[in-house]
């Protein structure tokens, strides 16, 4: 199994729903990710980000099948146009 975790910034704070509504519209979609949680940071802090996704996925094939398809390309469109910085982590367990 793999998990597939992306924290975004946004450029500006009214994109929230608009990137929940893309992130969450690739559910049961794509085969291989067993599970997608998204979720709004509530603290603000400096060191904040405002939106995470939480992907689990069967394995490491399945998360490069994740990341070339077609479902998964306009969403990384729209995030990319409303983010202003991300991090991601990838591990196996």
């Amino acid at each position: 199994m793999v998990k597939h975790i992306v924290l975004f910034k946004l450029k500006d704070q009214n994109d929230r729903q608009k990137a929940l509504d893309a992130l969450n519209s690739m559910k049961g979609k794509i085969e291989g990710l067993i599970d997608l949680e998204t979720g709004e940071d509530f603290l603000s802090s400096e060191r904040s980000y405002d939106i995470a996704l939480i992907c689990t996925l069967k394995d490491k094939e399945a998360l490069d099948f994740y990341q070339a398809h077609p479902v998964h390309q306009p969403v990384k469109t729209i995030m990319h146009a409303i983010r202003s910085g991300s991090v991601a982590v990838d591990f196996e367990y």
